[in-house]
C-alpha cells in the first residue's frame, strides 16, 4: 500500500511568536458556522418548497422523478470524475521516484514539496471533490438528455444514408456524444493532474539531458494517452451520423461532400486513432516515445488534411461545377425529411386563378363567409377593453387579447375574448401596502368578450360578456354562468396568502364598491378562496421557508398569515405549465375560456428536437417572430435551432384553483412516448379530453408560424426547382410595422366558394423580393372538426395574373381619394388614425382583403381606438363604408365612392362617420362639417404666419364644429324612421346586426 496517506515522521515544530489569537478564533469559527448554515437553510429552503409546491398542483410524482434522476446522475457522474482525478494523482504519487539527481530544477522544486507533502492527503481530497461536483452538477443538467435515452422509441422511419431509425438520432445519439465527451475531459483533467505531480516529485525532469521521463510516469502518461485517443475514434465514429444534421451546407443533413469526402475522412481518422492507441498501449512496455510520437503527429496532420483541406477540395472541384446534378438527391431527402418532421407532409399547393372583379352575384354567393371576417383587431381594442371594461384601475387585460368561438342563439360566433385581471400596479400608492397587495387584492373577476364583427354606433365593441358582476351570453341570464374569480392568470400577482381562521372575516376584494352585487349600500364584498391548490403555510417551520425564499420577514410576523391560510405563487399558466412539464416547450398564447361552469386557460405544448435526420434546422425564435410576438423566448429549450416539432400536448389551467392537466394530443409522437415512459402519471389520454372542452381547443399559433415558415422554401418539391431558388415565398411584412412580419390571423372563412365558414388560421405569401401576392394559405383551427382541424389549404396564384400584397394593398389605400377625404377631417381635428389588422380571404373566386380604419382621440389619458370605417380591395378596385357590406359594395361599383351615412339600425362597424357630403348625412351636419373645414385652413395659415394664439383659437373652433356635427348624425342615425339596409342577419346579436 502506498505511503500517500502515511502520517509524516513526527519533526518539532518550530514555536511561533507570541500573539494573543484567542479571542479571535471563536468568533471567526461562529461566523463561518452561521454562513454555512444560512447558505444551507437556503438550499434547503429552494427544494423543500420546490417539493411543497409540486406536492400541492398533484405533480409530487414529477418532482420526486426529476429530484431522483439529477441525483443520480451527480452522483454517479461526480464519483466517477473525482475517481479519475483522485486516482490519477494518486498513483502519480506512488510512482514517484524515490531517488532524484541534484540539479538547480529539482532545487527549487523542493520547496514546493516541503509545502505540499504535509498537506498532501486534504489536497487529494479537495481535487477529487472539486471536480467531483462540477461534473456531477454538469450531468445533473442531462437529466432530459438521459430519460429520453431511457425511455426511448422507434420513430419507424429510417435515414436514407446509414439505414438507422430516427429515433437513434433523437434519442440516443446525443446521450452517447455526452458519455463520450464526459470520459475525454475526464481522462483530460486525470491527465494533467498526473503530469502536474510526476513534475513536482521528480517524475517529469525537464531540464535533464537523459531520462526526462521515469519509466513509472511513462507508463501511467501512455496509457492515459491512449485511452483519450481511443475515446477520439469512438467519438469520431459518432461524428458520422452526427451529419444527417450538421447545418452549414446548401441543406441540413447529409449533401454530397459530405458523403463523399467528410464521411470516408471520419472513418479513416477513426481507424488512425485505433492505431494511435494501440502504439501509446505499446509504449507502456516499450518506453520509447518515438513510435507513437510519429503516430500522433501524422493523425494530427491527417486531422487536418482529411477533416478540412480534402472536403474543401471535393466541394470546389467536384461539387460546385456540377452541384444541381450532383445535390440532387440530398436535396431530394431532405425535403421529404423536413416536411415530415415538421408534419407538413400532407400540404398540397392548389392553382387558384384569382378573379379580379368582384359581382354582386359572387358577393352573394359567399355571404356565408361574410359574418366570419373579423373586424375587431385583438391588438389594437386591448386599450379599448381596458378603458370599457376594466371597472377599477386594478383590472387589466392583456396586451394582445385572444380570439375564440362560442354557439349563442344556435349559431357560432367568433369572439374576441379576455379574462380581467388584478393588476397591482394600478393601485393607488396609499394602498401598496404589502398586506393589500398580498392578501386582499388577490384575483381578476370574470371574463370580457366582444362580438368580432361587431361595432355599436359609436365604434365601439358590441359585448357578448361584461361588466362585475359578468352580465352577458356566458353568464346566462341569471349571472351565475361560471365562477368569475381569476387567482391564476398571465397578469396574477407574484404570490398572494389566502385563507382565514374559522369563523373569521373575508379579506379577499371580491366585488370592488358599487359594482353590480355589492349591494344598495355600495360596499364592496369580499371573499376567500376555497380551491384546492396552494401550499398550506400556518406552521411557524413554513413561514420560515417562504420567509427566506421570498426574503419576506413578514411572514413570520403578519397576523394575516393564519394557521388555514393557503400560500398561492407560480401563477401565470404557461410558467404552470412549463414547470409541472419541463420537458415540453409551451406555446406563448394562452387562451381563456368558459367550460363547464369554469374558467380555464387552455395552452398548447410542443415536443421539439434538432436531431431529425435529413430535416432542414432552423431557429424556433426566428420562425416565430412577428409584428405581435417579436422574438418571444423559450425557457423549456435546451436549444432554440430545431428541426421537428409537434403540438402532442393540450392543456389547461384553471383559472380559479390553478389545476393543470395535460392531455396526450398526437398520442403517435414517438418523443411524447418516451416523456409518458418517464412520467407515467402526468399526462392524460386524449380521450378523456370533455366534449365541451374540445370545442375551444384550437390550432396552436406557433406552431403555424414554425410550418408557414418551413412551407415557404418546402412547398416546392422538386430538387432542380428547390436548388434554382427561383419559387421562394416569404411572409410579407406587416404594412404596419414594416420591420416585421405579418402575423397570422384567426378568421370563419369557406375554403371553397359557397361552402359554410371553417375556424381557421390564415396567412399569405408574396415572392422573395417582391410584393405581389404569391399564395394564400390557411389551416382548419377548430379541433372539434376532425375533417378540417390541420388540413392545410394553400392557394398559389399564377404568376400571369399578379394579385397585389398586403405592403401594395397599403398603398393603394394610402393613395385612393375617397379614403384620405374620409379620414381628412379625423386628421385635422388631431384624431389619431390607426389601421387595423389586414385580413385576406377568398372570395368570390379572388382575394378580399378587409382592413377597419380606427380613430383615437388624443390628449387626454382616457384614450381608445374606436372603430370608423372599413376598407376592402378586391383586385384592382378598392372601396370604403362605414359598414363592410357598404366597402364592398362601393368595391363592387369601381371604388370612388365616400361612405354614405343612411341613418339606420346600428351595424358592426357602423359608427357616424364625418367625411364630407355624402348620401344620408343631414344637409346641417354637412354645413359644419365644412366651416369646420374652412377653420382648419385659417388655422394652417395663421401657423405659417407665425400666429400661434389665432392657430389654437381656429383649431379649438374647428374641432367644435366638428362635435357639433358628430352630434348631428348620431341622432339622425338614432330616427325612429330609419331604414335599415337588408343585410345578411345571424341571430344571437344584442345590440346590433352582423357586419355583412
Amino acid at each position: 500500500m502506498s505511503d500517500f496517506f502515511a502520517d509524516e515522521p513526527d519533526q518539532p515544530e518550530p514555536q511561533p511568536p507570541h500573539r494573543d489569537g484567542r479571542r479571535s478564533r471563536p468568533l471567526v469559527l461562529t461566523l463561518v458556522v452561521m454562513a454555512a448554515l444560512i447558505v444551507g437553510f437556503s438550499l434547503f429552503s429552494s427544494i423543500w418548497t420546490e417539493k411543497l409546491w409540486f406536492s400541492s398542483t398533484g405533480y409530487g410524482d414529477v418532482f420526486s422523478t426529476l429530484l431522483l434522476t439529477k441525483i443520480s446522475l451527480f452522483a454517479i457522474f461526480g464519483l466517477l470524475m473525482a475517481l479519475v482525478v483522485g486516482g490519477n494523482i494518486f498513483l502519480a504519487y506512488r510512482l514517484r521516484p524515490m531517488f532524484r539527481p541534484n540539479s538547480m530544477e529539482q532545487a527549487n522544486l523542493d520547496r514546493y514539496r516541503e509545502v505540499i507533502t504535509p498537506i498532501r492527503k486534504v489536497a487529494l481530497i479537495v481535487a477529487a471533490l472539486v471536480f467531483g461536483i462540477f461534473a456531477g452538477a454538469s450531468a445533473s443538467g442531462q437529466w432530459r438528455t438521459y430519460l429520453l435515452w431511457q425511455h426511448r422509441q422507434s420513430f419507424g422511419q429510417k435515414d436514407a444514408y446509414f439505414h438507422k431509425d430516427a429515433g437513434f438520432y433523437v434519442f440516443s445519439l446525443p446521450w452517447y456524444h455526452w458519455l463520450v465527451d464526459f470520459l475525454m475531459t475526464a481522462v483530460v483533467i486525470g491527465l494533467i493532474a498526473a503530469v502536474l505531480v510526476h513534475y513536482v516529485y521528480g517524475g517529469i525532469r525537464l531540464q535533464s539531458r537523459t531520462d526526462r521521463i521515469s519509466g513509472a510516469a511513462q507508463a501511467q502518461l501512455s496509457a492515459l494517452l491512449g485511452v483519450l485517443v481511443l475515446l477520439k475514434g469512438v467519438d469520431y465514429y459518432l461524428d458520422r451520423f452526427d451529419l444527417t444534421s450538421a447545418g452549414g451546407g446548401l441543406v441540413t443533413g447529409m449533401t454530397n461532400t459530405r458523403d463523399h469526402a467528410v464521411l470516408p475522412s471520419k472513418n479513416i481518422l477513426m481507424v488512425i486513432a485505433v492505431i494511435c492507441a494501440v502504439l501509446f498501449f505499446a509504449n507502456i512496455v516499450r518506453r520509447t516515445w518515438l513510435l507513437p510520437g510519429v503516430g500522433l503527429a501524422l493523425f494530427a496532420l491527417s486531422a487536418v488534411l482529411l477533416g478540412a483541406v480534402w472536403p474543401g477540395l471535393v466541394q470546389q472541384f467536384q461539387v460546385k461545377p456540377n452541384e444541381p446534378d450532383k445535390e440532387a438527391l440530398y436535396i431530394e431527402n431532405n425535403i421529404k425529411a423536413t416536411r415530415t418532421a415538421f408534419d407538413v407532409a400532407d400540404a398540397e399547393v392548389t392553382r387558384y386563378d384569382a378573379k379580379t372583379k368582384l359581382s354582386q352575384q359572387q358577393l352573394a354567393a359567399d355571404a356565408a363567409s361574410l359574418p366570419g371576417i373579423r373586424l375587431l383587431d385583438p391588438f389594437l381594442v386591448s386599450s379599448t377593453f381596458d378603458q370599457l371594461q376594466q371597472v377599477r384601475a386594478y383590472y387589466t387585460v392583456p396586451g394582445v387579447l385572444d380570439v375564440d368561438r362560442y354557439q349563442i342563439n344556435g349559431q357560432e360566433r367568433d369572439v374576441v375574448i379576455a379574462a380581467r385581471e388584478m393588476h397591482l400596479a394600478g393601485l393607488p400608492a396609499a394602498q401598496k401596502k404589502w398586506a393589500n397587495q398580498h392578501t386582499v387584492y388577490t384575483h381578476g373577476y370574470g371574463v370580457i368578450a366582444a362580438y368580432g364583427n361587431q361595432a355599436d354606433a359609436d365604434g365601439n365593441p358590441v359585448w357578448a360578456e361584461q361588466q362585475i358582476p359578468p352580465e352577458g351570453v356566458l353568464s346566462g341570464p341569471n349571472g351565475d354562468g361560471y365562477r368569475p374569480q381569476i387567482y391564476f392568470g398571465e397578469n396574477s400577482p407574484e404570490y398572494s396568502i389566502v385563507g382565514k381562521v374559522k369563523g373569521g372575516k373575508d379579506v379577499e376584494l371580491d366585488i370592488p364598491q358599487n359594482s353590480g352585487d355589492s349591494g344598495d349600500t355600495g360596499v364592496a364584498r369580499n371573499s376567500t378562496y376555497e380551491g384546492k391548490d396552494g401550499v398550506k403555510i400556518g406552521s411557524t417551520f413554513r413561514k420560515l421557508l417562504y420567509a427566506v425564499k421570498f426574503g419576506e420577514p413578514k411572514f413570520l410576523l403578519s397576523s394575516r398569515v393564519n394557521a388555514n391560510s393557503k400560500l398561492l405563487y407560480v401563477r401565470s399558466p404557461i410558467r404552470r405549465l412549463e414547470k409541472v412539464a419541463p420537458w415540453l416547450t409551451v406555446d406563448r398564447d394562452a387562451l381563456p375560456a368558459v367550460v363547464d361552469g369554469k374558467v380555464v386557460w387552455i395552452l398548447d405544448g410542443y415536443t421539439t428536437t434538432g436531431r431529425y435526420p435529413n430535416a432542414e434546422k432552423r431557429s424556433l425564435r426566428e420562425m416565430i417572430s412577428d409584428s405581435i410576438t417579436p422574438r418571444s423566448p423559450y425557457a423549456s429549450l435546451p436549444t432554440d435551432n430545431i428541426n421537428y416539432m409537434r403540438n402532442a400536448v393540450k392543456a389547461t389551467v384553471d383559472a380559479y384553483d390553478g389545476t393543470v392537466t395535460l392531455y396526450a394530443w398526437d398520442e403517435s409522437d414517438p418523443i411524447l412516448k418516451a416523456w409518458q415512459g418517464a412520467f407515467p402519471d402526468a399526462i392524460k389520454p386524449r380521450k378523456d379530453i370533455p366534449e365541451d372542452l374540445l370545442q375551444h381547443f384550437r390550432y396552436p399559433e406557433d406552431l403555424y408560424k414554425v410550418q408557414r415558415n418551413i412551407l415557404a422554401d418546402y412547398h416546392v418539391t422538386d430538387p432542380k426547382t428547390f436548388y434554382e431558388d427561383s419559387d421562394k415565398w416569404q411572409v410579407p411584412q406587416d404594412p404596419n410595422e414594416d420591420t416585421r412580419t405579418q402575423p397570422p390571423y384567426r378568421l370563419s372563412v369557406a375554403t371553397k366558394s359557397g361552402s359554410n365558414p371553417v375556424f381557421s388560421l390564415t396567412s399569405v405569401y408574396v415572392p422573395t423580393n417582391k410584393q405581389n401576392l404569391a399564395a394564400y394559405m390557411s389551416v382548419g383551427a377548430d379541433a372539434a372538426e376532425p375533417d378540417s382541424y390541420g388540413k392545410f389549404q394553400i392557394l398559389r396564384l399564377p404568376d400571369t395574373n399578379q394579385v397585389s400584397g398586403p405592403s401594395q394593398i397599403a398603398n393603394k389605400f394610402n393613395s385612393d381619394d375617397a379614403i384620405a377625404n374620409s379620414l381628412l377631417a379625423f386628421k385635422r381635428a388631431g384624431t389619431q388614425v390607426r389601421l387595423g389588422n389586414l385580413l385576406t380571404l377568398p372570395v368570390g373566386g379572388g382575394l378580399l382583403y378587409v382592413q377597419p380604419v380606427y380613430t383615437i382621440r388624443e390628449g387626454g389619458t382616457a384614450n381608445y381606438p374606436t372603430l370608423r370605417f372599413v376598407l376592402a380591395s378586391f383586385g384592382n378596385s378598392v372601396g370604403i363604408g362605414s359598414t363592410l357590406r357598404e366597402a364592398l359594395d362601393n368595391v363592387v361599383k369601381g371604388g370612388g365612392e365616400a361612405p354614405s351615412e343612411s341613418p339606420e339600425t346600428p351595424q358592426p362597424g357602423t359608427p357616424s362617420t364625418p367625411g364630407g357630403p355624402t348620401t344620408g348625412v343631414p344637409q346641417s351636419a354637412v354645413n359644419l362639417l365644412q366651416q369646420a373645414e374652412t377653420k382648419f385652413g385659417q388655422a394652417e395659415t395663421a401657423l405659417k404666419a407665425g400666429d400661434l394664439e389665432a392657430y389654437a383659437a381656429r383649431i379649438k373652433e374647428g374641432q367644435k364644429l366638428v362635435s357639433q356635427a358628430l352630434t348631428q348624425i348620431r341622432n339622425a342615425s338614432a330616427s325612429p324612421s330609419a331604414t335599415p339596409t337588408p343585410t345578411p342577419t345571424p341571430s344571437g346579436s344584442p345590440t346590433a346586426s352582423p357586419t355583412s
